[in-house]
This record gives C-alpha cells, structure tokens and sequence, in this order.
C-alpha cells in the first residue's frame, strides 16, 4: 500500500521588482540623512567649533560668539518687535542713550523687575519705571516667584510697589526655580493664587516668564489659558515658536547706556500688535 506524501508547499521568492523597490528607497533614505547631516554640519559649524574647542578657547571665542548669534537672531525677526529687560543688576542706566539693540534694531519695550519674593522691592524700580515712561517705551513691570514663601504675601508685595496705567505691558510673574519644601503640585496652587490675585486687582490676566524646559515640564498643560514669556539661550534654536508671545533669546547683549550685560527679547508680533496687548482704561 503506498504511504500518503505531504507535499511542502513551494518557496515563495521576493520578485526582483520588490528587491530593486526596497533598495531603492533605502538609497533615498540614506542620501537624505546624509544631506540632512552635512547641511546641519555646515549651517551650524560656528556652534560645533565652539562647542568642540578647548575650554580656554571657548572663553576666548564666546564674545564673537555671542555678538555672531544675536545679529543672527535680530535680522531674522527683524518683522517682529524688539524690547529688553532690567533690574537694579544693570546698576544705573543712562536712558538718553538706550534705543536700538546694535545700533540698528530699535527697541521698543522694557520689561523692569518690581519686586521679589514676600518682602523685597528692586531698588532701581522706580527710577527704571519713570524713565522707562518719559522715554516712551512701552513698559511692563514683573515679580520674581520665590517657591518657598508665601504666594499671597507675594502677590501683594508686587500690588504694594506697582500702579499700572493705561498703556503699559501686564504684570508679569516670573518663576524659574522649582520648590525645596514642598510639591509641584503645591508650587502651582502658590502660583495660580499669585495669578489670581493680580488678575482681580488689575483687572488684566498676567503674563507668565520662565525658562523652556520648566515651560514644558510643568507650566504648560495646567496654565493654558495664559500667555508666556519663555527664556531659551540654545544656540540651535534659531526661531521663536509659535505658541511664546515673548522670546527672550539672550542674557549677554549691550545696550547703549546700560554698562552691564542685558536681556535682549522679540515680541511676536508688530509694534501695532504690541499696543494692542498693552492696558487700556
């Protein structure tokens, strides 16, 4: 009797137009990526020198450094609005001389510290804040968050120092620290509260200032219906996004009449659009 047989079924083999398919857009993928690569290479090949030099020649080279990025920065927004920002560190500004950012980007807005904490009051203040005025700039005026202390006593060590008028910026909290004796999810009740009560005795909502990755870790989901001020100093970020309304792009930039390094920033908007933000009575 003869024995049943199983035949296997036969070898299916890939067709050549499938292989040539295949080998094909691994050619693409693989010149694309190297073009990616050597176009990277080049358009950032100040930023990789500096970064791969010695730390003695990185100190050497990161004034022109610097000076290199912001002219970058200010030509590239050149559409949008410049302003800068103070406190009593930039000591005493000549203010006749203060108005454009390299001689050629004019300034249009200074955002000036206020106050700190419960109980501190920028010394330089009220001097800033007027001259800001008689020199026309649109001004704003912000608080520096202090995690471990009382938000309400903060709130209203900012409401003490600060009158707002019409034409001037919202106020503004700044918070760049994270908490030593509590939780973030205390920090941002502390927050919310500060933001609240500012809210209910200006009558505007603030402005929040922090730096992109504490943006992103912790501020951005829960505080959505605010508008942010996000600090990013990156080398490779070469443009504000879309959903920051200021972009504090550098710490290192000279200004006319001002002795120290200062906070340069781009409005991501027109001169118009900025009026527009500003208090109206």
């Amino acid at each position: 009797m003869a024995k049943n047989t199983t035949r296997k079924p036969p070898i299916r083999r890939k067709s050549s137009k499938k292989k040539k398919s295949a080998l094909l857009f691994r050619i693409v993928l693989i010149t694309f990526l190297l073009f990616g690569f050597l176009y990277g290479s080049y358009h950032y090949r100040n930023a990789i020198r500096y970064y791969l030099s010695s730390k003695s020649d990185r100190i050497a080279k990161e004034d022109k450094f610097v000076k290199d990025r912001i002219i970058q920065i200010l030509k590239s927004h050149k559409d949008l609005t410049f302003g800068f920002d103070v406190s009593q560190f930039q000591g005493n500004i000549n203010w006749d001389e203060v108005n454009s950012a390299k001689n050629k980007f004019p300034l249009k807005f200074v955002i000036i510290r206020a106050s700190a904490g419960s109980d501190k009051r920028d010394s330089r203040f009220s001097e800033n804040w007027s001259q800001a005025k008689k020199y026309d700039f649109i001004r704003g005026a912000y608080h520096y968050y202090r995690p471990n202390e009382n938000s309400i006593q903060q709130a209203n060590n900012f409401i003490k120092v600060v009158s707002l008028h019409s034409g001037d910026l919202p106020p503004v909290l700044d918070i760049e620290k994270l908490p030593e004796n509590q939780s973030i999810d205390s920090l941002k009740v502390g927050l919310k509260r500060w933001l609240n009560i500012v809210d209910s005795h200006y009558k505007v909502r603030p402005i929040i200032y922090t730096g992109e990755k504490y943006y992103n870790d912790f501020l951005k989901e829960e505080f959505k219906g605010y508008t942010f001020w996000i600090a990013n100093y990156n080398f490779f970020v070469e443009n504000i996004n879309d959903d920051w309304l200021f972009w504090q792009f550098t710490q290192k930039a000279k200004i006319n009449g001002i002795d120290e390094y200062v906070d340069v920033n781009i409005y991501n908007g027109t001169p118009k659009m900025l009026q527009y933000l500003t208090i109206s009575n």
